[in-house]
Parts: C-alpha cells; structure tokens; sequence
C-alpha cells in the first residue's frame, strides 16, 4: 500500500493550526450537520434513543408526503375524525366527530398548529390496519429502511407513552430527506401563522422561535413534554449553504430559542466551504505498469467542496492511499485510490479517486520494459536486505 501525504494547496504537508471553537451546547443531546457537505459539526448523545415529544410528528409527515406523492392521498381530500383522534389533548385543532377536514389543513395543522389529533387521523386513513397502533409499527419499519436505527413509534404525534423513542441523530436523518425529498411540500414548515376556522384562536402561531428572526430559518418542528424538555428540530439555509440541527432537553423555551439562534449563527460564521479538488483536474500521478502509458492521473469524479473553520489557514492536510504501481488494462473512470483529507475539529473527510482516462495495455517493448523494472526492483530489494 502506498501513501502520499500532500497540501491541496501547496507541495508538501501543512498541517491547519487554527480550529474552530467547539459550541458549547446545553442540550441533553444535539446534533448539527452541513446538508451541502455532510458535514457534522456537533454531536452530542447524539445516538441515544429519547422521547421526541412533537418532534417525531416529522415521521408522520413524511409519510403522509409519500402517499400524497404516490397518489394514495390528495391535498383536497377529506378525512374523518375518529372519537379516538378527538380524545387526544395538549396541543390540537380542536376537531370533533362531526368533521370532515381536508389533508392540506391537517398538514398546515401539524406543522403550524401541532395538532395531537391531525396527526391521528393522517395516521387512522395511512394505517395498514385503520388503528394508530398499526401506523406507528409500520412508521417504525419504514423508518428502519431509511436508516433511522434509534427510532421506535408507539403514536403518531409523540405524545409520552413507554417505548416511543427517537435520537437526535435519527432526527436530522429524517430533516434531511424530507427537505431532499419533498421541495413542493417543505415551504409549508416556513409558515408562522395558520387559524384553521378559528375555533383554536389560542393556538395559531408557529412555535418555531427562529422563523423571522432574519438568520434564514425555514423548519421545521418543535417539540416539548415534561419527559422530554424542550426541543427543536431546526433548519436555516444563507446564501448556498444549509445546516441542518436538532437539540432537546433544555429546560424552558426561553432557552431553547436562544441557543438554537446562537447555534445557527455558529455554524454559518465559523465554517467555510471550500472547493479541495475539480472533477478531472489530477490529484496526483501514479505510475503504471505493461500499458501503453506510463503514469495516470487520479482524479474526483466531481468538484469537491468541503468545510473548513473559517481561522484555519488555506492549506489542507491530506494524503492518497493506493497500492501500486497499477497494471494495465485501466478504465477511465476506475476506482484506483482514495483521498484523506484531515480538518481541524472536523471528521476526516475520505474520497475515491478514479483514473483519469483509459490505459489499455502496451506493445512488446512496454512488456519487455516493464519485465525488466520488475527484475531490478526484486534484485534491488533483495540487496537490501542482504546488507
């Protein structure tokens, strides 16, 4: 194997002696991620599984947004209200037996309104067998398709009940695709306000305490029991960039809005992104062996833009790992290396590097070159070790 180091932005190694500082987060637990990169910077608990409370009705939408999209639902539809959707209390629209509400209310509902009862009776027309019980289990296999590993839903709404349990990590999952997934769907977490017929005057604003603060936040969902503190599944997009967080535990509102602003302000004022690398441009030359070139350019298969903290210097730590020299026959496009590249205060960012072009093998003279560089290496090697 075979390893490079080398600065993207200079010759040798420089290594960043700058760092960001770490955000000091009063959350139980917290998680932040750069969408454009994928960058995470912050986590903490991150993995545990938790009570949600309001947070996990995102799951509930998201599969509402999944049958919508398939033509299972339509926004103009309307649902009825089961006596065990109105027995629900907390925050609600207020609905009664005697209803018949269309989807795209239940949704600005959910999102505006937190609505404990929208969401039951989403969950009673989506369910396989019509009961919130069986909408849950099947948003818990669901969810396990999509990666949410610490996730388990015993309702549709969060509200406190043994075994319902979300990690912050499994929530921003879940953000992440239905930002990714549903764009038609996503401006509905932006709105503030949404009064239903008036019959709930006290309970029409969104408790989202970023939207209209000016720091481009978007969504989406807050959340708060007694078990569970208050949280924020948040998103705030400036310029290209969007970061997308989660935190909860904290143990007022008060607080809850004030670091998640701070957190947001963070994370867009101490990161930078920064293109390392362009899509064909040569990382680095390797040698080839028996083709009718003698090197190969590794190159990414796409621009590559990472995050930086916005004090380190403009030299990147990084190496190439490969094992060669590599034997032709090549394929423009074949998987020959990979890049590491090393931030401070950030997780190593690892990429494949491909070649740059096709490398058939060569003639009778390439073999016979090639043949006798084999020959003295070995004979080269073995008088090494001899000494």
């Amino acid at each position: 194997m075979t390893i490079l180091r080398l600065s993207l932005a200079a010759v040798f190694l420089v290594a960043t002696t700058l760092s960001a500082v770490a955000f000091d987060t009063q959350a139980r637990a917290a998680y932040v991620l750069d969408q454009g990169t994928g960058t995470v910077l912050l986590s903490k608990n991150a993995d545990e599984p938790l009570p949600p409370a309001s947070m996990s009705k995102l799951m509930t939408l998201y599969v509402t947004f999944e049958a919508l999209r398939d033509g299972r639902l339509t926004l103009d539809e309307r649902l009825p209200v089961s006596n065990h959707a109105m027995s629900y209390g907390g925050s609600t629209m207020f609905l009664d037996t005697q209803d018949r509400v269309r989807v795209e209310d239940l949704l600005r509902g959910i999102v505006v309104m937190s609505g404990n009862d929208a969401c039951v009776v989403l969950a009673e027309a989506l369910s396989p067998d019509g009961t919130e019980a069986g909408f849950a289990r099947f948003m818990t296999q669901r969810g396990q398709k999509m990666g949410l590993t610490q996730s388990t839903f015993t309702n549709s709404n969060g509200w406190p009940q043994a075994g319902h349990r979300m990690s912050a990590h499994d929530l921003a999952i879940l953000a992440d695709r239905l930002i990714s997934d549903f764009p038609e769907f996503y401006p509905l977490f932006a709105e503030e306000e949404f009064k239903f017929d008036g019959r709930a005057p006290a309970n029409t604003r969104n408790r989202n305490p970023l939207l209209g603060l000016g720091v481009g936040a978007d969504g989406l969902k807050t959340g708060h029991t007694r078990e569970a503190g208050y949280g924020l599944v948040g998103s705030a997009k400036q310029g290209d960039r969007r970061v997308i967080f989660v935190i909860s535990g904290y143990e007022s509102a008060a607080q809850r809005a004030r670091e998640a602003e701070a957190l947001v302000n963070w994370s867009f004022r101490h990161f930078d992104e920064k293109t390392v690398a362009r899509a064909g441009e040569p990382v680095l030359k390797a040698e080839v062996w028996r083709g009718d070139q003698s090197t190969i350019g590794l190159v990414t298969a796409k621009d590559l833009t990472i995050l930086m903290p916005t004090l380190a210097s403009n030299d990147i730590a990084a190496e190439v790992v490969y094992n060669g020299p590599f034997n032709a026959p090549i394929s423009r496009g074949e998987k020959l290396a990979e890049l590491v590249i090393n931030r401070a205060e950030l997780p190593e960012v690892r990429v494949p590097l491909v070649a740059d072009r096709d490398v058939p093998l060569g003639g009778f003279r390439v073999k016979m070159a090639t043949a006798a560089q084999q020959m003295i290496k070995r004979l080269t090697s073995g008088s090494a070790e001899a000494q």
